[in-house]
């Protein structure tokens, strides 16, 4: 981690649900380029911790500052505005349209003209659409409609949508579900080097240990909605505590199973 100002600082993060505290002070930091996987076992907080971080929840306490600038408890769509970007665990892409239209309707909405005029998104910046698919290696697809696609490469779409705005704090839910093996090593190679390139952050989470342990600068471990664990992914491959808490519910050296409740 750079001495200078993190591009992410979480400090004192709590969510409860009833009488269940989800998430119980958690504190953690990302620099820009930087890859830093989000795991734990099933209930963990991971997904509270992940949907805090992109404003689909509130914080009961907590600050979650993005270049200096507290986003906790702002709406999705401002915290969007302030540079954060978004992928789903199931892809979200307008399966009609197809692939070029798709990236043209996310720089349409970061350009602020999605329902103004009702433009027509293929007349709307198709070089730079262009040149995001080409930086996913999907510039040869771009006249293909996205219902005709293989599901990785719908996933790298939904990245190329997702840098439309040049958000510098990347937010991916568990990018590589339902992807081969092949296939989601290659995404997350492609998002390693984007990542790098625009000195971009990225904050994922995700159940493949193949994929954290190689792509991962660091990984924090959630247990019980605290912070078990951080570091490198073999310090993390190689804490008894870490290695202990995933006993019975995934190996750390392949793919868990996947989360059932409140992750």
């Amino acid at each position: 981690m750079s001495a200078a100002l993190p591009l992410l600082q979480v400090s004192g993060l709590r969510k409860a649900f009833g009488g269940v505290q989800a998430v119980d002070g958690v504190d953690f930091a990302l620099a820009p380029g930087e890859m830093l996987a989000l795991i734990g076992p099933n209930g963990a907080g991971k997904s509270t911790t992940f949907n805090m971080v992109g404003g689909q929840l509130r914080p009961d306490a907590g600050a979650i500052r993005l270049a200096g600038v507290d986003i906790a408890g702002l709406p999705p769509r401002a915290i969007w505005r302030q540079g954060v970007g978004r992928t789903f665990q199931i892809a979200e892409t307008f399966a009609s349209l197809t692939v070029v239209e798709n990236v043209q309707m996310a720089l349409l909405s970061a350009d602020r003209r999605l329902f103004s005029f009702w433009p027509r998104a293929q007349d709307h910046r198709r070089a730079d659409a262009l040149a995001l698919l080409a930086q996913v290696g999907m510039q040869a697809q771009a006249q293909r409609p996205c219902s005709t696609l293989a599901y990785g490469d719908v996933k790298r779409v939904e990245l190329a949508m997702a840098l439309a705005h040049a958000p510098r704090l990347l937010l991916m839910d568990e990018p590589t579900a339902g992807m081969a093996p092949a296939e989601r090593l290659a995404l997350m190679a492609l998002t390693r080097q984007l990542a790098r390139e625009r000195a971009m952050g990225v904050l994922f989470t995700e159940h493949s240990m193949d994929v954290v342990f190689a792509h991962a600068d660091r990984v924090m471990v959630l247990a019980r909605g605290r912070l078990l664990a951080q570091g490198t992914p073999q310090a993390i491959r190689d804490n008894a505590q870490v290695q202990q808490v995933y006993l019975g519910s995934g190996s750390m050296s392949g793919t868990a199973p996947a989360p059932v409740g409140m992750a």
